[in-house]
Formats: structure tokens, C-alpha cells, sequence
């Protein structure tokens, strides 16, 4: 698959997707991963067998939609009142997101994955265009989201990926302060 289906918010494939991603989280938290299939899950989600397979094509793809839920664009960025302050709580949640288990795992399956990567990047992408906007409203002045990849998400991923380092909060302001600093003015 080309990756998740595309949900319609508050519509019928928004409520199956739910119901599919709960009974995923609920029979993983019961069974081994391996002893998973789309049979147990759709009985759990009160779907029918082909709806999984036609939405998801797999269980693998289905358990990376699941471990993927958590780098998709958040719909409730937190409003600090300004960019600096909306940038020092975004790595912090991308931190936590990405440090430990699941995601940790997951980051470094996209890292060596170039279509998730690049599917993981527009995530992060697509966060920072949200924050960019909302500073532009207030006529803050703004770095291209572009840039805010190349600065802040570059480096955590090196630091966590490829160096196995803790990435720190007082290095995340670092980051935030080298990306404030291209600022004119």
C-alpha cells in the first residue's frame, strides 16, 4: 500500500479506523505481536475481515499505521502566544514521542525506509507549517518550516538515531535558540 487511507474527520471511515486502531492497542497489550491477525482484530473492532484488508492490506501495514498514529500532524498544537514558546513545547513532545519503545522503533524503521521517512518527515513538516502560521497571524516573524526540519528534527534524529544519545531538554533550546537567532530583526 501506498500508505494510511486517507479519513474523512467525524465520517464512517474515521469510526472504523478508531474502532481498528483500539482493537489493535487492546490485543497487543493481551498477546504477542507475532500471534496477531486480521481475523482476531476485525472481530474485535466489530468490522468484517476485508474491511482490514482493504484499508490496511496487511498486519504489518496495519500495526505501522497504528505505531504511526503518534507523528501525524496534531490537530491540537499547544498556543503558547508565540513562536519561541510554541517551539520549546513541539520538540519536547517529538522527544518523548520518538526516545523510548514503540516509537523508537518505529523512528528507526522509517530511517531505514525511504518512503516512510519521507511519509515521517511530512508529519513533522506539517506541525511546523501550522506553528509558522499561526506566528505569521500574530505578525511574528518566522522561519520557513523547511528550515525548522534542518534545524531541530535533523539533529534530534542524528543525535537519537545514529549517536544513541539522550537528547536533553536544555539541547532542545539550543536548537530552538540557533533557529530564533536566523531571524531578521
Amino acid at each position: 500500500m501506498s500508505g494510511p487511507p486517507l479519513i474523512r474527520p467525524g465520517g464512517r471511515s474515521e469510526r472504523i479506523q478508531k474502532a481498528v486502531h483500539e482493537a489493535v492497542k487492546a490485543l497487543r497489550a493481551e498477546i504477542e505481536t507475532v500471534e496477531l491477525s486480521v481475523p482476531m482484530i476485525a472481530e474485535r473492532a466489530n468490522v468484517t475481515p476485508s474491511t482490514i484488508y482493504r484499508r490496511w492490506g496487511t498486519v504489518g501495514e496495519l500495526l505501522a499505521d497504528v505505531a504511526a498514529e503518534r507523528f501525524r500532524p496534531d490537530a491540537d498544537l499547544p498556543d503558547s502566544g508565540s513562536l519561541r514558546g510554541d517551539l520549546e513545547i513541539w520538540p519536547e513532545r517529538f522527544v518523548d514521542d520518538i526516545s523510548t519503545g514503540v516509537g523508537f522503533a518505529l523512528i528507526q524503521e522509517r530511517v531505514a525506509n525511504t518512503a516512510l521517512a519521507r511519509r515521517a518527515a511530512g508529519y513533522a513538516q506539517a506541525n511546523f507549517e501550522v506553528l509558522v502560521n499561526r506566528a505569521t497571524g500574530r505578525s511574528e516573524p518566522a522561519p520557513d518550516p523547511d528550515r525548522l526540519i534542518d534545524l531541530l528534527v535533523a539533529p534530534i534524529i542524528y543525535r537519537l538515531v545514529f549517536a544513541g544519545q539522550q537528547i536533553e531538554k536544555r539541547y532542545q533550546l539550543e536548537l530552538i535558540e540557533l533557529a530564533m537567532g536566523l531571524l531578521p530583526g
